[in-house]
C-alpha cells in the first residue's frame, strides 16, 4: 500500500511511548516502510495501528492531528501542562464519553443539577468546604476511625460519594487492557466536573490508603467546580491556588487538625496513626509536616522509604483477582445502574452499552444480573 506518510508513522510510534530506535529493532519492517524500500499491506498497517493505538485513518493524514486534553494536568511544584501519556489521554477520553452519555440521559429524564457542584470559590475557607462536604455526605469528624481497615473505609466513603450523584471509577489500566498501565507517577487521578454528572477517576495502581487522599482531593475540585488531573508527587500539590486549596480540604477532611494534634500528643508513630485515621502513613507524615510537627527532611526521608517499601511489596503480589469485582470498580455501580436501566427502557442499544462499560455479551449480562447489586 502506497501514499503512507512516514511522518505519521514516526509520530504514531513516539505517541505510543516507544523510542523510534527500539521500535525499529523489534519491528524492522516498519523501518522499511519509512525508508520507502517496501510498502505495507492493509493487514500489516492494521496490525501496526493496533500496536500503537491509533485509528487506521490517521496514517493517511498530511500532518499529525492536534490532540489536547480539555482539562489541565497539574504537576507537583509546577503549574499545569497538557501533555500526558497516551494511556492517560485515552482514559480521560473514555470517561468523557461516559460523562457525555450520562449527562444527556439525566437531562432527558428530568434530573436536577447537583447543588454542591461549584458551590465554593477559591478564596473561601477550606474549613467551610470541609464542613459542607461532611454535611452533604452525612459524616461526623471522626467517621473513619469506626472502620476496620483502609479498604473498608475506602469502600464506605466511595459509596457515600456515589449516593449523592458522583460517579467514582477505579482503574490502573486503559479499559480492561492490562498491558496498558496508567502510571501513578504521572496520574494519581483526575476529575471531570459537571453539574449533573461529575466523574472521579482514581488510579488503582496506587496504595489503597493513598487513593483515599486523591479521592477527597478530587471531591474538593467538584465543590470548586474545576476539572483537573494531578500527580501529587510526594503527596504535595502543584503551585496553583485551586490545587493548594483542594489539598488543604483533603488533609483536614481525612485528618482533622484538632483531632490529629490530640492523637499526636499520645503517640508520634506514622504507621499507628495511619491505622487510626485510615489513611496512608505518608498522609499522616504530610499532615505532621503541614502542622510544623516534623521537618521537611524527616518527611521526605519517610516518604521515599515508604514508597520504596510499597513498590517492593506490589512486585511480589500476584496480578490475579475477581474480574467482576474489579469491573464494578472500573465501571462504577452508579454508572452501571444507569446504563442497565437505559437498556431496559430501550433508550440505549446493547451495542452502545457494551462500549460504555467495556463489557460484552454474556460477560455484560452476568455482570448486570449477578454482580452489580452485590456488595
Amino acid at each position: 500500500m502506497e501514499n503512507i506518510n512516514s511522518k505519521l508513522i514516526e509520530w504514531a510510534i513516539t505517541r505510543a511511548g516507544y523510542e523510534l530506535h527500539d521500535f525499529f529493532v523489534k519491528f524492522p519492517r516498519v523501518r522499511e516502510w519509512i525508508d520507502g524500500t517496501k510498502n505495507p499491506t492493509i493487514k500489516q498497517l492494521e496490525d501496526f495501528t493496533h500496536k500503537v493505538h491509533v485509528p487506521f485513518g490517521y496514517l493517511f493524514l498530511n500532518e499529525p492531528p492536534e490532540e489536547e486534553l480539555e482539562i489541565p494536568f497539574f504537576r507537583t511544584g509546577n503549574q499545569e501542562e497538557q501533555n500526558v501519556s497516551l494511556n492517560t489521554y485515552h482514559t480521560v477520553q473514555m470517561l468523557q464519553d461516559r460523562q457525555a452519555w450520562l449527562k444527556e440521559y439525566l437531562d432527558e429524564n428530568g434530573f436536577q443539577d447537583l447543588n454542591f457542584v461549584g458551590k465554593f470559590k477559591v478564596n473561601e475557607s477550606y474549613n467551610d468546604i470541609v464542613d459542607d462536604i461532611r454535611n452533604q455526605l452525612g459524616l461526623e469528624e471522626n467517621w473513619a476511625s469506626r472502620h476496620q481497615n483502609w479498604q473498608d473505609t475506602l469502600n464506605y466513603i466511595t459509596s457515600k460519594i456515589e449516593e449523592i450523584g458522583v460517579i467514582v471509577t477505579f482503574n490502573g489500566v486503559v479499559g480492561n487492557n492490562t498491558k496498558r498501565k496508567i502510571s501513578v507517577d504521572e496520574c494519581r487521578g483526575f476529575v471531570l466536573v459537571d453539574k449533573k454528572a461529575p466523574f472521579l477517576f482514581i488510579n488503582s495502581g496506587d496504595a489503597k490508603a493513598a487513593q483515599m487522599f486523591t479521592l477527597i482531593h478530587e471531591l474538593a475540585h467538584i465543590w470548586l467546580g474545576e476539572s483537573a488531573g494531578f500527580d501529587n508527587n510526594f503527596m504535595l500539590p502543584a503551585n496553583d491556588p485551586i490545587e493548594i486549596l483542594c489539598d488543604k480540604v483533603a488533609a483536614e477532611f481525612l485528618v482533622p487538625k484538632s483531632y490529629f494534634i490530640d492523637q499526636w500528643k499520645k503517640i508520634q508513630d506514622f504507621k499507628i496513626l495511619s491505622r487510626h485515621f485510615k489513611v496512608s502513613p505518608i498522609v499522616i507524615a504530610r499532615r505532621a509536616l503541614d502542622l510544623n510537627l516534623i521537618s521537611k527532611d524527616s518527611f521526605f526521608s519517610f516518604y521515599n522509604s515508604y514508597i520504596s517499601e510499597f513498590k517492593a511489596k506490589k512486585e511480589q503480589q500476584s496480578s490475579g483477582g475477581d474480574f467482576y469485582a474489579t469491573s464494578k470498580k472500573r465501571v462504577s455501580p452508579r454508572f452501571a445502574n444507569y446504563v442497565n436501566k437505559a437498556v431496559k427502557e430501550n433508550y440505549l442499544l446493547y451495542r452502545d452499552a457494551y462500549k460504555l462499560t467495556n463489557l460484552k455479551g454474556n460477560t455484560y449480562d452476568k455482570f448486570m444480573n449477578e454482580h452489580l447489586y452485590q456488595v
